[in-house]
């Protein structure tokens, strides 16, 4: 058992509420730092918590107001234009996972693991709610024995409480970056203008317009099932739960197309749903993470290297995680 705390900064925010709490539930004697710009707020949810300290976090300090306080493990749940708290968490050789930066954004905390590649993990975890797309993609891939096509759709409720943090990360995703990445005929580019929109039928059948974004599931899965054709496109609008009446949901359609392991013509199509919206997704991702970065699943602690969430994430780990937490993953017709 993990002696000294993992800090998680932002971990008042909604990301962070959900994260501490799966930690605190799995491991109820692992101690946590709240860490952020709000002492109060931090500290109010530290004290909800149990077992954990609340503290103010400053990102313009090398030691982020820390001090000589022992560390196991950081996690950014925000964006850090600084990369302060990975240079922090690179200078105790403690494991790094933020979940903010985008695609176009990955160059300064490459470069921060390059010049430091042997002291710890460092996660570049902006993967579609931190793995709730790449790992379930990869099990449903084992069908195929090549996969042509990956087409992944996100649906967001409109009425999902995003947190300011989380919807300051999705419009500079979406508009200050007006193409986003994919894959065509094994070709990377940018999808711009006409081709950045789409659309995909929803859970219940609905078809959604959707626009084109590319967290790091794009060239993660392209790379792993060496696949010609990828893209993500997301919806923002009424969730289906919510055209039936129920609460908010959100939705992951992922459809797959290419040859089973016979030769022979094979397309699928699944859905990752939540019915509490997508925080409580990217909180269990995070948790799931740090978890194993730090070897509090029983298993020794990661080593040092540069990874994506899915290449940490055990799938029947992950599987019967995602349904304790109220997740369901479900087939659907074509």
């Amino acid at each position: 058992m993990l002696q000294d705390s993992i800090l998680l900064i932002g971990g008042y925010g909604i990301v962070g509420r959900w994260t501490s709490q799966f930690l605190r539930s799995a491991y109820p004697d692992v101690p946590l730092l709240i860490g952020g710009r709000n002492l109060a707020k931090a500290q109010e949810w530290a004290a909800e918590l149990g077992n954990a300290q609340g503290l103010k976090v400053d990102l313009s300090t090398s030691d982020l107001g820390l001090g000589d306080r022992s560390i196991s493990a950081v996690a950014t749940l925000f964006m850090d234009d600084r990369v302060a708290a990975l240079r922090f968490a690179q200078s105790r050789c403690v494991p790094h996972i933020s979940i903010s930066p985008g695609i176009f954004e990955l160059g300064p905390e490459v470069a921060a693991y390059m010049h430091n590649p042997s002291t710890a993990p460092v996660v570049l975890g902006t993967e579609w709610l931190v793995g709730a797309t790449t790992v379930p993609t990869l099990e449903f891939a084992k069908r195929f024995r090549r996969v042509h096509n990956v087409v992944i759709g996100a649906l967001l409720d409109e009425r999902d409480d995003f947190g300011p943090a989380a919807e300051v990360d999705l419009e500079r995703q979406m508009k200050a970056m007006p193409v986003a990445l994919a894959r065509r005929d094994g070709v990377f580019y940018w999808r711009r203008d006409a081709d950045a929109m789409a659309r995909f039928r929803a859970v219940d059948g609905t078809e959604m317009e959707a626009s084109a974004l590319s967290p790091n599931d794009v060239v993660g899965l392209a790379t792993v099932l060496d696949t010609p054709n990828v893209q993500f496109n997301l919806a923002i609008g009424e969730s289906s739960s919510r055209r039936c009446g129920e609460p908010i949901s959100t939705e992951i359609i992922i459809e797959l197309e290419g040859e089973d392991h016979n030769g022979q013509a094979l397309c699928t199509r699944h859905a990752i749903v939540h019915p509490q919206g997508q925080m409580p997704l990217t909180g269990l991702g995070v948790a799931l993470v740090l978890e194993r970065l730090t070897g509090l699943d029983g298993n020794p602690a990661t080593p040092p290297g540069l990874y994506f969430p899915y290449q940490l994430l055990e799938t029947s780990t992950y599987f019967d995680r995602l349904k304790q937490a109220g997740g369901s993953v479900m087939t659907l017709e074509g």
